[in-house]
């Protein structure tokens, strides 16, 4: 999903009451207002094909799995985003009575774009990592066969690299596999793709 920066400050409070509100959705980073676009079909596909395996495979579990409406808000500064997937486990917490935004996922999924690649590796996985909930981490590229995953390992975060349709994700904090034939399922790759 692209971001464009919108040059307005407001609370942590006051961007959540605005936000639900908005006819569209921004994402909030310590303080600047970051306006959500849409999807290519291939981001589309992708944010589909992984829900849809983390669904079969969770239905009976005590885990849920959201896409792209869910907000979550990190700690102690408080940022909120909208990860493509969601994964929570046991009891969902949530910042108030109105459940729109989860404060204790254990997997995140980021589908990189051009325009939010390295907002996605930079400052938001640096505020995803004060989630003490957060166990794994993963990016998915929709230009090229790429699934990074990132496991956190006490204090700190083991990256893994999958470029292979034939290779099998394990998140391993949900006991569950996606294989990056499934992740791709349908997804077609130009050779003049960014």
């Amino acid at each position: 999903m692209s971001s464009a920066a919108v040059q307005t400050y407001l609370t942590p409070e006051e961007y959540l009451a605005w936000e639900r509100k908005a006819d569209t959705k921004h994402e909030y980073l310590r303080g600047e207002i970051i306006a959500m676009s849409g999807a290519s079909r291939a981001h589309s596909l992708i944010v589909t094909n992984i829900s849809g395996e983390l669904y079969i495979q969770l239905k009976e579990d005590t885990c849920e799995v959201h896409t792209n409406d869910m907000r979550v808000r990190t700690h102690p500064e408080a940022s909120y985003f909208y990860p493509d997937v969601v994964v929570v486990c046991g009891e969902p917490r949530f910042e108030d009575n109105v459940f729109d935004t989860l404060l204790n996922p254990v997997v995140l999924v980021e589908v990189l774009s051009p325009s939010t690649e390295r907002y996605d590796r930079g400052e938001k996985f640096d505020d995803y990592q004060q989630l003490t909930s957060l166990r794994e981490y993963v990016l998915v590229s929709q230009n090229e066969v790429r699934v990074e995953l990132h496991r956190r390992q006490r204090a700190a975060w083991q990256p893994t690299e999958f470029r292979s349709l034939e290779d099998v994700l394990s998140l391993t904090s949900i006991d569950c596999e996606l294989s990056l034939d499934d992740i791709y399922r349908r997804v077609e790759f130009r050779e003049n793709q960014l």
